[in-house]
């Protein structure tokens, strides 16, 4: 039988111990045949704190991981008798495997997420900012638009006692 990709439901911020008891417990087993990857999709994100940008990584999906497995009895009882996991997402007594499609939509995810740095804060829209780069530095604003495709703000700064709309991208701002 060919193996499919399986969603495994994990106890939420244990994601990385519930992959690694199961990797543990597929070498005890000797069962390494029957399992050929297990992923914790992530993303890169930055965020600015205290004026200094930080890089990290955010769990794509909390509280799951992926497991690129052969499904049968035994270890189907493998995956589910581990410390961390809950069992597998949907039906989990004949659990599914996930489409081609959603294979690849989660890989170039996962892919993109490593390449493409995203924002960590969510802003909204009259949101009162900080600017802490460029020409507006230590000028203060409120959000007008967000340009979310091209990681841009339009923020409305107050310049002369006028306000002016100042495009600015998500690294150069942080929330007031």
């Amino acid at each position: 039988m060919a193996k499919g990709w399986y969603v495994v439901h994990t106890y939420s911020g244990y994601e990385q111990k519930a992959k690694e008891a199961l990797e543990s417990r597929i070498k005890q087993k000797e069962m390494e045949e029957f399992f050929e990857e297990i992923l914790v999709p992530t993303e890169t994100v930055v965020a600015v704190v205290k004026g200094q940008r930080k890089t990290s990584q955010r769990k794509i999906y909390p509280g799951y991981i992926i497991v690129h497995m052969d499904l049968n009895d035994e270890t189907w009882h493998l995956v589910k008798d581990t410390p961390k996991i809950m069992g597998f997402a949907g039906n989990s007594k004949q659990p599914r495997p996930m489409s081609e499609r959603e294979v690849t939509s989660l890989m170039r995810q996962i892919q993109e997420g490593a390449s493409k740095v995203k924002p960590k804060v969510d802003y909204s829209e009259g949101d009162l900012l900080k600017i802490i780069d460029g020409p507006f530095s230590g000028f203060t604003g409120t959000i007008d638009e967000i340009k979310p495709d091209k990681r841009k703000l339009r923020v409305l700064v107050s310049i002369f006692g006028r306000s002016t709309p100042v495009e600015l991208e998500f690294s150069q701002v942080e929330k007031a």
